[in-house]
């Protein structure tokens, strides 16, 4: 029976224990200075909280509505490769785990197992896509996620070109025959397979109409990128900085997120990532603007810790740690997490 897997910064070094060096190695790695790797949790950090009190909490409400499915609390599990050096059924354990907490799985495009033998296992899901320079590989693709019934495509967009993560992490050692093998490795794979650097606005509308599916965008930091994808005709925008694992020093998601919220002034949901380790990050994060978070690492490591089990029991305790914190700032349901739960500074022109 797998033991209880709490959402917290420890969460880490426990599947350090578990995992082969390499694999956790190749999860855990950021780029560069690995600044904005470090930089990420802290920032959810640096915001205080102006809590209610006399309000009703008796009952807390974490659901939540997103693209029209229904989700147990505004967390999801974020696109992230290669879940076989976790476990031996990778995404299919995943989305069992995604499934069973109530929560939704971004797929992605990385996955070690076949889009189609992981939808079989999973709830409500998403296909990350990756433009690549030989558009009838991204065509292919697209169409076999949706057939298997993808609910939106979640299109990256911060990695034209795949930043080097360190030689000496070596080869990964998994079963390199499934979808996103061929695509794993820079060194090896053919240059059409590569991501495509030539894309602009204009691919969001060529993905849906191929599709049939909403687009979201992710990998957005800049509020006129945001505003720009949306005229595009994107329905979704997810502020996300790929993880710290593309380019480093760029600003954190937490700094990012409100002006990216107001420029999409409530047009489309944006959702955030990038360090979201406990529920009270998410309180945060949705009183920071976000209509949901995605969370990567964490799940990576419970899915080590404790395969299909271990993913439930991570999300169900996110959803108590917001919960709780919910109960302790006056809101009972998502709704009355609005922006002047946040403290900035600016009434006194004063920082956090």
């Amino acid at each position: 029976m797998t033991s209880r897997i709490d959402a917290g910064p420890d969460l880490a070094e426990r599947a350090r224990g578990v995992l082969d060096p390499t694999s956790f190695a190749y999860y855990a790695a950021g780029s560069g200075e690995n600044l904005t790797l470090r930089e990420a949790p802290d920032g959810w950090r640096e915001p205080r909280l102006r809590p209610h009190v006399l309000r009703d909490v008796s009952t807390v409400d974490t659901r939540t509505t997103l693209l029209g499915t229904d989700l147990a609390a505004p967390v999801v599990a974020a696109p992230t490769a290669f879940h076989s050096l976790a476990t031996p059924q990778g995404e299919i354990a995943t989305a069992r785990g995604v499934a069973s907490a109530g929560s939704l799985l971004v797929l992605s495009a990385r996955s070690s197992r076949e889009p189609e033998a992981v939808a079989e296992a999973a709830g409500p899901w998403w296909a990350q896509i990756y433009c690549l320079r030989e558009r009838a590989v991204t065509e292919q693709y697209v169409r076999r996620v949706a057939a298997a019934g993808a609910r939106a495509l979640v299109l990256t967009v911060d990695a034209p070109y795949v930043t080097p993560r360190g030689a000496e992490l070596g080869p990964l050692p998994f079963d390199a025959g499934d979808t996103g093998a061929r695509l794993s490795d820079p060194a090896t794979r053919p240059d059409a397979l590569e991501q495509d650097p030539s894309l602009t606005p204009g691919v969001i509308a060529r993905l849906r109409d191929l599709s049939g599916l909403p687009v979201l965008v992710k990998g957005i930091l800049r509020p006129d990128d945001a505003l720009a994808c949306v005229e595009a005709g994107a329905e979704g925008i997810i502020v996300s900085h790929h993880g710290g694992r593309q380019l480093d020093r760029v600003l954190p998601t937490s700094r990012a997120l409100p002006p990216v919220v107001e420029a999409v002034a409530g047009r489309v949901p944006v959702l955030v990532d990038g360090g979201i380790l406990t529920g009270l990050d998410v309180l945060v994060a949705l009183a920071l603007g976000a209509d949901a978070v995605l969370v990567g690492r964490p799940v990576l490591w419970a899915l080590a810790l404790g395969g299909a089990a271990g993913v439930e029991s991570l999300l169900h305790s996110y959803r108590e740690q917001l919960s709780r914190a919910m109960a302790l700032a006056g809101c009972p349901t998502t709704a009355d997490i609005t922006p002047d739960l946040v403290h900035t500074g600016r009434e006194h022109g004063t920082p956090c």
